[in-house]
């Protein structure tokens, strides 16, 4: 590998290293699909944002294509859990064998650190009432905190209850995690009722090794990345990693380069695939491991990014809910959608199209949206004429 690479190489490895390079399954999409794709993103961001479909649900979409929602479902719950819930990037799914690498930042939090402000103060004042929740869960789990009486708050974080509370400073703490969800509520039950029992029993490594093995996780999934790049991933502090990069690199796991254009020393995975094309085509959640990390996705694609859901409408300068169109190795366009399923309609609310973005740009978003409109069971498309694509698509629409 040359010290020094191109911005449209930094730029494949990546997409190579999240599952972009590989064509989607011609078969039948199973567990085994699911294992791959988590083999490279080592998480998936859960969000609570429902517009068109949970943001995790769309990395597997956006890398497999269409596949039943329910293997998801399934592979997070049940006696055959491939996943659990814990804070990695955000609220995240995380593979089961994880478990272990996140302990430290389980004591952490049962020791009162590196959670919020708020519930750290919590936890040194209501001990009592975190107890209590626990043997709630202990004698009746799973258990969702609606469940208990004056769990219900006035809504948002200011807004919680005593009890929901201490629901959450156990859960940061370790001591219970989601057994399934009904819809979106979490159901909690005790861990080692929940994570396999080999995995739950085998012992925590030190915070030292943890952090190591989760920066080769990041960095594989990454491919590239700066130091900061590698941190978000799994949100961890400066102190964490000081002496574990320097460590990666000189075992040979890291190989310091520079990509042109970038002002950070980047860090490229010794196992990291350079390939001379990548022909994906893929609408992305916001919360995509590709993109989650705003100044990456800039760096890498020359894309300005943000989600305006919080944005007063009159501001907003491309829609509520706008998904990056990929299309071979650079994000082309962006489209704001909305899965309206009462009618059963998908609605495109506007669509622009990114500088330098090719002629048939147009085209190939309508085929990736028709896909997406059937894996979400709507029956029909509405375009509104919003944006310089807006118009291109309606015509193929209506064609």
């Amino acid at each position: 590998m040359k010290e020094t690479i191109s911005r449209a190489m930094a730029r494949r490895i990546a997409l190579a290293a999240q599952g972009f390079a590989d064509k989607r399954p011609a078969s039948a999409i199973g567990r085994r699909h699911l294992s791959k794709v988590l083999a490279r993103t080592g998480l998936l961001q859960i969000d609570s944002v429902s517009v068109v479909v949970r943001a995790h649900y769309m990395p597997l979409f956006s890398r497999l294509g269409s596949y039943d929602r329910g293997l998801l479902d399934g592979a997070a719950s049940g006696r055959k859990r491939m996943l659990f819930e814990y804070w990695a990037h955000e609220a995240s799914l995380l593979p089961v064998e994880t478990w272990p690498l996140m302990r430290w930042r389980m004591d952490r939090a049962a020791n009162n650190e590196g959670i919020y402000g708020r519930l750290a103060q919590f936890g040194r004042e209501r001990a009592d009432l975190i107890e209590e929740t626990y043997r709630k869960v202990a004698a009746d789990g799973p258990v969702a905190a609606s469940d208990i009486d004056g769990a219900k708050g006035s809504g948002g974080w200011w807004g919680w209850s005593d009890e929901k509370h201490a629901f959450e400073w156990l859960f940061w703490a370790g001591r219970i995690t989601t057994a399934s969800r009904r819809g979106f509520e979490r159901l909690y039950d005790l861990p080692e009722r929940v994570i396999p029992g080999a995995i739950f029993e085998s012992p925590a490594p030190e915070p030292a090794d943890a952090h190591r093995e989760l920066l080769r996780i990041s960095a594989r999934a990454l491919g590239i990345a700066t130091i900061g790049d590698l941190r978000d991933y799994f949100r961890l502090s400066p102190a964490d990693v000081k002496d574990r990069v320097p460590e990666l690199v000189e075992s040979g796991e890291l190989l310091p380069v520079s990509v042109k254009g970038w002002k950070q020393q980047a860090y490229l995975h010794k196992d990291a695939r350079v390939p001379r094309k990548v022909s994906a085509r893929a609408l992305l959640a916001p919360f995509d491991p590709l993109v989650f990390e705003r100044s990456r996705a800039e760096r890498l694609f020359d894309f300005h990014y943000r989600i305006e859901i919080y944005t007063p409408a009159e501001k907003r300068r491309f829609g509520y809910y706008v998904l990056p169109f990929l299309l071979g190795d650079t994000i082309v366009a962006r489209v704001d959608l909305k899965a309206d399923r009462p009618a059963g309609v998908f609605r495109v609310l506007a669509a622009y199209a990114e500088p330098g973005a090719p002629p048939h740009t147009a085209a190939e978003l309508a085929e990736e949206l028709r896909l997406m409109m059937n894996w979400l069971k709507l029956a029909r498309i509405e375009i509104v004429p919003a944006g310089d694509l807006g118009p291109a698509l309606g015509d193929i629409f209506m064609s």
